[in-house]
């Protein structure tokens, strides 16, 4: 049987041998929602840096730019941290180079993986499916916050874990850890994360609308994977 762990930051990842596993990077405030919600709705391409002056390059390459820190969109960036940004018309088709505070550098982490994909409760499903297809051990890999612990992606690693079970094998003990907290959570993931402190820190930025979308399950059947430095749509 397949094994299934969870790495609940990017600073423990020299922890996790990752050469012949997939890794899930989840940034479930907002990235990777963002990078699952551009795929869906026809972004040709994402490309993530940790450096916000390298992504800020690539606008001289033909790319749209998104750039944020501690939750806010950065000054002369094209785009924000907001799903709906990334679901605008004009964006189809396009090509858009991101940085973020903690997603983008969970990417920048993983890149020694077997291979690596996007990961977010919207596209819950369709991932667990892939995941099943490709029969290979697996590392959920937790943005976090600035290298600590965060709540509602470490539910959401719970949450594959739980469509996982019967079929993956849990690691450690954090793949059990986070399952036992989604299964508290599921039956309302808002109300559970209400306290959390990114929910807070967004709500200050009066953006509850994008935790809203974040949180629905299952409403998109994207895979967004890595190729060549760009996250594309799984073909």
């Amino acid at each position: 049987m397949n094994k299934i762990d969870v790495c609940l930051s990017p600073d423990l990842m020299h922890l996790y041998p990752v050469t012949d596993k997939i890794v899930v990077v989840a940034d479930i405030l907002r990235a990777t929602s963002c990078m699952t919600a551009g795929i869906a709705h026809g972004v040709a391409g994402i490309r993530p840096f940790a450096d916000l002056e390298k992504c800020r390059a690539m606008k001289h390459c033909g790319y749209f730019i998104a750039g944020e820190r501690n939750g806010q969109k950065v000054d002369g960036f094209d785009l924000g941290n907001s799903p709906y940004d990334y679901k605008q018309q004009h964006l189809i088709g396009k090509n858009i180079a991101v940085t973020t505070t903690n997603g983008t550098l969970a990417i920048e982490k993983s890149k020694n993986a077997k291979m690596v994909v996007i990961g977010a409760f919207l596209n819950k499903q369709a991932l667990a499916d892939f995941l099943m297809e490709k029969n290979m051990d697996t590392l959920i890999l937790c943005a976090g916050w600035k290298g600590k612990f965060n709540l509602e992606d470490t539910l959401f690693a719970g949450a594959m874990v739980e469509a996982l079970q019967g079929r993956y094998h849990p690691s450690c003990d954090a793949p059990i850890a986070a399952r036992t907290l989604y299964l508290e959570a599921k039956k309302d993931l808002s109300a559970y994360l209400s306290d959390s402190s990114h929910v807070q820190r967004l709500k200050r930025l009066n953006i509850e609308k994008d935790i809203t979308y974040c949180l629905q399950e299952n409403r998109l059947d994207c895979v967004p994977v890595l190729k060549d430095g760009e996250i594309v749509k799984l073909n």
